[in-house]
């Protein structure tokens, strides 16, 4: 068999990379910080008990979740990370309470020893582990105790309606605002949770993540392992905090080296192995144009709507982008406008990032559905039907899905029926469960669509039919893969939540979908005659292999801290900069890319398609690669989980790479079922060069620069002030946030630029039709 040692490497990869995945998760598990049945104080009083902190887990997705400031680093950026500021201001009540007792005044009072001695007070009272596994229980000191109904008093203001603070709270607020000020800050609207019983069981929630954050893994059993340096906290010492011993374990900067030198020799072998095989593609362009498709289908047609909802889509969610990043200057309104009261910051960004999955995933779903017949040339019976029902499913689960999601921030929901319908608070799979399996019954429908419509190709002999089988192994994933967002339920455990949550956002959306773009890409050079179907499927099946062999268990580089054990940051550090290693050598294929479109006349036809490929191999290596592995090493995330650098990858990568990929295979379908003149083409020419330079300027002049002066800062102060009102309002920084708006500019006008072709280009379809 031709490519028996490719197949052979591919199936090694995912069975052996799916067999450490799952390994690991069990081991998750096992070790993830135990949710206590009780939090007791030493007198004996209960404070909350576990039904407590589960239901605060749900009260925190009602509200937003990860789209309302971050827990243990994951979420939005405007508010706090609730775990790094809770452990700041527990830092200095304790301080103060310690400083009352033993000098009779504040901390800031005392003389350098004096301060000493009460530092390592306060360490042993953060550090030490005092749950009892047996029991369930947790037991913290009375001065704990005071200082955590204290913070309950605290966060009750910001998410309530208070006006002010209770005066003994002023001394330790966010910068000394007031509740109104800091909710305009933090972008969180009034009474974002206005029953008391669920504020207190938020706080509850709040402080069990918080107390992982610190407290030492029973793991180390000594009696002072709280003042041992090697010992480590159940988030591996995260978020920074030096002043209680929250520092980079030996383990975080170990394993950062040897990713870096891994790194240099995956370049290294990758660079050698190029040089072997460059030159081995050799197919010479025909000098007439070839069909892409023999014939169009009905249901082929079809897929003209699939492209029209992709221009609204898209257009939307840039309006939900501007109107976000506009709530972290002016968190209350959109200029002088209060649109908060009835679209505040966790909804729209929610609909932001949804709304950036949702076109993504059906430009490429559309592609699949165009390419099934293309290919085979076969339309099966009530494919177009199918087809249709299957755009009515995408579009109830849209419009349901977003309702819900605004209906359970404003919280007319029950918790169990926000579970369903609302909004479960973990970013990028936001929407309720019900439409989870509404729409994991549409891949699947999809997928079934694609399997009747390829196999006649499939059955054909041919080099063709091993590029066919891919591509269905890829659709087959896409489909198969989304369940993982089934796997938690309503009480799942945090970390093991964020487990199969990166199984959705780093598998499905980062992994097996650029498989299936990859194919994609091939399928259409080869039906272009500009590459030979033996290469093709030599070269896909190779660099599949390659992705995936770091891709799949370098989905731990997201779980570093997230209550994981220490392994998972050795394999996290080390496959993830395995999968960076071959988006560094990406300007060769974007080298080819721009050869093919200059190659003959006929192929200069196809020049926009290929040049968001283009784009995609140059977002690959900047956004993907450089921005990916600024955060890819434990101890580069140490300081930067949860600051503003996280989304400059995001951007890079989900827009630049994912984004441009799904907008060059819509242009190339429209461009079999429209063939269209250089003239009519002009908008995508505009829409080309506005979407990469605005792009770029949107990284450049805002986000890196607010990314690169909040990592000082937690390097410098720790986490909680690089993420703090007091730091984030410096007007500065305000400048900073205001610099985004160039670069916004010239996107959205790319964006207008855009879906306008793609309408222009259908409505001139129809009018040659009437």
């Amino acid at each position: 068999m031709k490519y028996a040692k490719h197949w052979a490497f591919l199936a090694f990869v995912l069975i052996g990379s799916f067999a450490v995945l799952s390994y690991y998760g069990v081991e998750i598990y096992r070790k993830a910080p135990p949710i206590p049945e009780r939090v007791v104080t030493e007198a004996g009083e209960t404070l909350f008990e576990r039904e407590d902190i589960q239901t605060g887990q749900m009260v925190w997705q009602s509200i937003g979740g990860q789209e309302v400031g971050s827990i243990w680093g994951h979420g939005s950026y405007v508010a706090p990370d609730w775990n790094a500021d809770w452990v700041h201001r527990e830092l200095l009540m304790l301080r103060d309470a310690f400083a009352r007792e033993r000098f009779g005044g504040a901390y800031e009072g005392l003389d350098l020893e004096d301060r000493a001695g009460i530092d390592l007070a306060v360490r042993k009272e953060i550090r030490s582990n005092g749950y009892d596994a047996e029991t369930g229980t947790l037991k913290v000191s009375e001065k704990r105790a005071e200082a955590i109904k204290a913070q309950f008093r605290y966060y009750a203001a910001i998410f309530g309606d208070s006006t002010v603070f209770d005066e003994d709270l002023l001394s330790y607020v966010d910068g000394g605002y007031d509740p109104v000020e800091l909710r305009d800050f933090y972008a969180i609207a009034k009474n974002t949770i206005k029953d008391e019983e669920r504020q207190f069981a938020l706080n509850a929630f709040l402080f069990w993540t918080s107390w992982s954050t610190t407290t030492v893994r029973e793991d180390f059993a000594a009696e002072d392992a709280w003042n041992d340096d090697r010992a480590i906290s159940y988030t591996n010492n995260w978020p920074a905090e030096p002043a209680i011993g929250n520092t980079p374990s030996s383990g975080v900067l170990g394993w950062s080296i040897a990713s870096v030198i891994v790194l240099l020799i995956g370049i290294a072998i990758l660079a050698w192995r190029l040089s072997v095989e460059h030159g081995e593609e050799g197919l010479e362009p025909t000098p007439t144009a070839p069909k892409l498709a023999e014939r169009i289908t009905p249901s082929m047609q079809a897929t003209v709507k699939y492209f029209w909802t992709v221009a609204l889509l898209i257009v939307l969610q840039v309006g939900m982008g501007i109107v976000t990043a506009h709530y972290g200057v002016e968190g209350d309104g959109l200029f002088g406008i209060p649109l908060a009261e009835w679209l505040p910051y966790s909804v729209t960004r929610t609909w932001h990032t949804q709304l950036g999955i949702f076109w993504i995933a059906t430009a490429w779903l559309a592609t699949g559905l165009f390419l099934g017949p293309a290919v085979s040339g076969y339309e099966p019976k009530f494919q177009r039907l199918g087809v249709n029902f299957l755009f009515v499913c995408l579009l109830i689960i849209v419009v349901g899905s977003f309702f819900g999601q605004w209906l359970a921030t404003r919280q007319e929901m029950g918790l169990d029926t926000n579970f369903w319908f609302g909004h479960q608070g973990y970013e990028y799979v936001d929407l309720g469960r019900f439409w989870q399996i509404f729409l994991l019954v549409g891949l699947f429908l999809w997928f079934g669509l694609m399997l009747r419509s390829i196999w006649p190709a499939f059955r054909r002999p041919g080099e063709n039919r091993h590029l066919i089988a891919l591509f269905l192994i890829a659709s087959a994933a896409i489909a198969i893969f989304y369940s993982a967002g089934l796997m938690w339920g309503k009480h799942t455990h945090l970390a093991l939540a964020e487990y199969w949550r990166w199984w959705v956002v780093h598998l499905w959306v980062e992994g097996f979908f650029e498989v299936f773009a990859t194919v994609v890409i091939s399928f259409l050079f080869v039906r272009l005659k500009l590459i030979g179907a033996g290469f093709a499927t030599k070269a896909s099946l190779a660099s599949t292999s390659i992705f995936l062999f770091g891709g799949i268990i370098g989905t731990f580089h997201h779980l570093y801290f997230t209550g994981t054990p220490t392994a998972i940051l050795a394999l996290g550090s080390v496959f993830s900069a395995l999968e960076v290693a071959p988006l560094v050598l990406i300007g060769f294929e974007a080298t080819e890319s721009l050869k093919l479109s200059r190659s003959t006349e006929w192929v200069k036809a196809y020049k926009w398609p290929i040049y968001f490929f283009v784009a995609v191999a140059f977002w690959n290596l900047l956004g993907a690669g450089v921005f990916g592995f600024l955060i890819n090493p434990p101890i580069a995330l140490y300081y930067m989980q949860g600051l503003n650098t996280t989304p400059v990858h995001a951007h890079t990568a989900l827009f630049g790479v994912y984004g441009m990929l799904g907008i060059g295979l819509m242009l190339f379908c429209l461009k079999s079922l429209r063939p269209t003149t250089s003239e009519e083409e002009r908008p995508l020419k505009f829409a080309f060069w506005s979407l990469n330079i605005g792009l770029l300027a949107m990284v450049l002049l805002s986000l890196l620069p607010i990314g690169i002066w909040q990592v000082w800062a937690s390097m410098e102060h720790g986490m909680w002030y690089a993420r703090s009102a007091e730091f984030m309002q410096h007007p500065v920084m305000e400048w900073l946030r205001w610099g985004r708006v160039p670069g916004d500019v010239i996107f959205a006008a790319g964006i207008v630029a855009l879906a306008w072709h793609v309408v222009k280009i259908s409505l001139l379809k129809r009018e040659m039709r009437g």
